[in-house]
């Protein structure tokens, strides 16, 4: 097993044609580890200084740690490439067939390397993630201090073959409410639609149309929107991910004035709910964000997806529309 460290960003470069390829033989693989995420995220953020662990079995590229170096309140800490607020899942990147050879490779350059970190402080880890399990253990028999706290909660649907039995999973007053409020939407006077965006219509403009939405829809994230990182992140990874086909930004019209809007990741088998938009204001009496929601999952059962994914947040109405925890985890190791 041959180990190799980037410490500059142009390991994504180096990297770029060979990391999906070895994500799709990872045991997980979500959209936020892919290539163009990683590489999306770090060039709106730099947060510190790239630490990218590449691990090779003769040719084969076999695993990737995409790790950087940042000042924190606990020292210096080592985090995963995407830690925290606008990623929701994070991970090393193992190939299924060598994970023992490989996490072991990463833990013994980590306790190496231990006089240049204070802490490692691993963020966003999905709770049946193989680095969740294996991981720590490896640490601590290199002598470090290792703990796995419950970060926060992914609430997801296992979606059912039909909208009825998706409507039958549902608690008898939900079910009632989500009824309610599309035949009201459906018995409008007013002329009431939705669309997904696609290659029709103007990326560019749609995006304007969404960002309006979403801050207006909740203060702290208009606060978010006036981050210039932020929306150098948000209108980066949006036609790059239209462009790769995983992105699903849709919109729910009433007389053809745009009313709520959500943006999905689309990825294997998962419809992952990242963000969203609604005027209060004139158009609440319709509850046009809860109407789309139900859209939206109704489309997803009909396309064959087998997740829907609220990703983080325990907000209610997630578990109303029948979501169901999960979890992700914080691995510390000092």
């Amino acid at each position: 097993m041959e180990l190799t460290a980037y410490t500059a960003e142009s390991a994504f470069d180096v990297l770029g044609s060979e990391w999906n390829a070895l994500l799709k033989r990872a045991p997980m693989d979500r959209i936020f580890y892919t290539w163009e995420w990683q590489k999306t995220w770090w060039q709106a953020y730099r947060p510190g200084a790239p630490l990218i662990l590449v691990a090779r079995e003769g040719e084969v590229l076999t695993g990737i740690a995409p790790m950087f170096l940042a000042e924190t309140d606990s020292g210096r800490a080592l985090q995963i490439i995407g830690c925290v607020d606008v990623t929701d899942y994070l991970d090393f990147i193992v190939d299924e067939e060598h994970q023992t050879a490989v996490y072991s490779a990463f833990a013994d350059y980590l306790a190496a390397q231990r006089n240049h970190f204070d802490v490692l402080d691993f963020c966003n880890i999905p709770d049946d993630s193989p680095t969740k399990s294996i991981l720590p253990g490896l640490l601590a028999e290199r002598d470090f201090a290792a703990s796995v706290e419950q970060q926060e909660v992914c609430p997801v649907i296992k979606l059912p073959d039909s909208w009825a039995g998706y409507l039958s999973s549902l608690d008898k007053k939900q079910r009632h409410e989500v009824r309610r409020k599309m035949r009201r939407v459906q018995g409008s006077e007013r002329a009431i639609d939705w669309y997904i965006v696609n290659g029709q219509r103007a990326l560019e403009e749609e995006v304007a149309h969404f960002v309006r939405l979403m801050a207006a829809s909740d203060p702290e994230k208009e606060r978010f929107l006036r981050d210039d990182s932020n929306m150098l992140f948000f209108r980066t990874i949006v036609p790059l991910l239209q462009e790769r086909g995983w992105l699903q930004m849709n919109f729910l019209t009433v007389d053809e004035a745009r009313a709520a809007a959500y943006i999905n990741f689309v990825y294997g088998d998962r419809v992952m709910v990242y963000n969203s938009g609604l005027d209060h204001q004139d158009y609440g009496d319709l509850s046009p964000g809860i109407v789309l929601l139900a859209y939206n999952i109704r489309y997803a059962i009909e396309q064959g997806y087998q997740f829907y994914d609220f990703l983080r947040g325990d907000e209610a109405y997630k578990y109303r529309m029948g979501g169901s925890n999960t979890a992700v985890m914080n691995i510390r190791a000092v």
